[in-house]
């Protein structure tokens, strides 16, 4: 009997405390903020993190983004807006990776959030 009550209490503490994990998650260096003519020399695949202005829309989920040292395409898939709204006077922040076709290059967006 003390058995099956120990082992109960035992149970019973794992079971309020088992679920209380602490998050966490990476705190070291991230990847700075360029600019859209310094983001057009990178190569294919290469993470950025623009700050600007989307200032047209192109239709088909590619988007004018300018931070005025430049202009460049981005592509924003619907779900990665997550119900945000933006207009040209917003600035925002995008993160995502360089895609180049030919002599052309875009941004592939990942997340966008307003400042």
């Amino acid at each position: 009997m003390k058995k099956l009550t120990l082992v109960s209490a035992l149970a019973l503490i794992l079971g309020l405390t088992g679920n209380s994990y602490a998050q966490g998650g990476y705190t070291g260096p991230t990847i700075s903020k360029i600019t859209v003519k310094e983001a057009l020399e990178l190569r294919d695949d290469s993470p950025v993190v623009l700050e600007g202005k989307i200032t047209q829309s192109l239709g088909d989920e590619k988007y004018q983004f300018s931070d005025g040292s430049a202009n460049i395409i981005i592509e924003i898939d619907n779900e990665d807006w997550r119900g945000l709204t933006v207009n040209e006077n917003d600035i925002v922040e995008i993160r995502g990776e360089i895609d180049k076709e030919f002599l052309k290059a875009k941004v592939d967006v990942d997340s966008i959030i307003k400042k």
